[in-house]
């Protein structure tokens, strides 16, 4: 797989400080700690698409060259990741920018972004496409997003997959008068709460205190992070836009990830001359083994080679959809279509429909 996990720090900081590590962010996907497997920092400048709602390039089949304004990843004209399964797990695409195209093996799909988070328990398998329409014809695509892997306990590994929708209408974001704010994908912050994840998630527990935040902060602008009242909760933060920051009273001058410590608050300021954004993952460690093989998460091989087995004799239920690389149509708003309830961010209770996938 394409990921870094860390699972053992040692303190390279003075002890009074709240950073426990810091080391050059470099290119993604991030180093991450227990119970996080995975992040993901996409930042394409996406030109106009053509009526198809594709690239004007061909994707090599495994495009993700950071030098470039835009990658296409596994995608062909569309950038994206067309169908491919996963187990184990859990994954969290948290939209800034841009728009996402999501089909799966429930017959599940949806059209979102600008804000809105979408939250998928693989459990015990699903198969899923992302892809990342270029719906605008006569401007550019711009597209940002996080995407995070969040581990599943081994108890709840096989259990049913899960999708659920936050509309960004429904995502609480924290805005200071110095112009900081904080965008609480999952979790809380003071009195604020997140809407609430897919009930086997690690993170539907109070007790784990998983939380994602997007933090901006234009120059001059600060914002500090209470300390976790859990016992045993691991906090990485990455410095995703910017050049300068000060982190816990410490100046960088260049993109960092860090470790802190959750018992500590932590304080994070922008300098005169330099805006800044943060990601920061926090959430208490599950502590079980980690097996990874690419798109399977568990705990032993032997439940990788299963996983294998599993999914070239089951499919896991099937692709349902017309095409690997399912897209939807260019007029087509944003959507989700959850178990035959279509919903809307302006209709979130969603209206019951009947018909062929390839009329959406």
């Amino acid at each position: 797989g394409r990921k870094k996990r860390v699972s053992t720090i040692r303190p390279s900081l003075p002890a009074m400080s709240a950073l426990l590590r810091t080391a050059p962010l470099g290119t993604p996907p991030y180093q991450t700690l227990d119970p996080f497997l995975f992040a993901v920092y996409h930042k394409d400048q996406y030109p106009a698409g053509n009526s198809r709602l594709e690239a004007p390039e061909t994707g090599n089949g495994a495009d993700f060259d950071p030098s470039k304004p835009y990658r296409m990843y596994h995608g062909d004209r569309v950038p994206g990741f067309p169908q491919h399964p996963h187990r184990g797990f859990e994954t969290i695409t948290a939209t800034i920018d841009g728009i996402i195209d999501h089909t799966d093996s429930m017959g599940n799909g949806g059209r979102y972004g600008f804000g809105d988070s979408q939250w998928m328990t693989a459990g015990k398998g699903i198969v899923h496409g992302e892809m990342f329409p270029l719906v605008n014809q006569t401007s550019d695509n711009p597209c940002r997003f996080f995407q995070i892997w969040l581990n599943l306990p081994a108890k709840d590994k096989m259990v049913d997959p899960h999708f659920t929708m936050h509309w960004a209408p429904q995502v609480n974001k924290v805005q200071r008068d110095d112009g900081s704010s904080l965008t609480l994908f999952a979790g809380t912050y003071k009195s604020l709460k997140s809407e609430a994840p897919p009930p086997n998630s690690w993170a539907s527990d109070p007790e784990n205190d998983v939380a994602i935040y997007h933090i901006t902060l234009p120059p001059n602008s600060q914002i500090k992070i209470p300390a976790s009242e859990k016992d045993g909760v691991n906090r990485t933060l990455y410095m995703i836009e910017g050049e300068e920051a000060v982190i816990d009273g410490k100046s960088f001058s260049h993109k960092i990830w860090a470790v802190a410590d959750a018992s500590k608050e932590l304080k994070l300021a922008a300098t005169s001359s330099s805006p800044s954004q943060f990601l920061i993952l926090q959430g208490k460690a599950i502590g079980e083994p980690v097996a990874q093989r690419g798109p399977f998460v568990m705990n032993t091989q032997q439940e990788i080679m299963q996983a294998f087995h599993d999914y070239q004799r089951t499919q896991f239920g099937g692709w349902p959809w017309p095409q690997d690389a399912m897209v939807f149509p260019q007029d087509k708003g944003r959507f989700a279509l959850l178990n035959g309830v279509e919903m809307t961010p302006e209709n979130p209770e969603g209206t019951r429909v009947d018909g062929d996938k390839e009329e959406l």
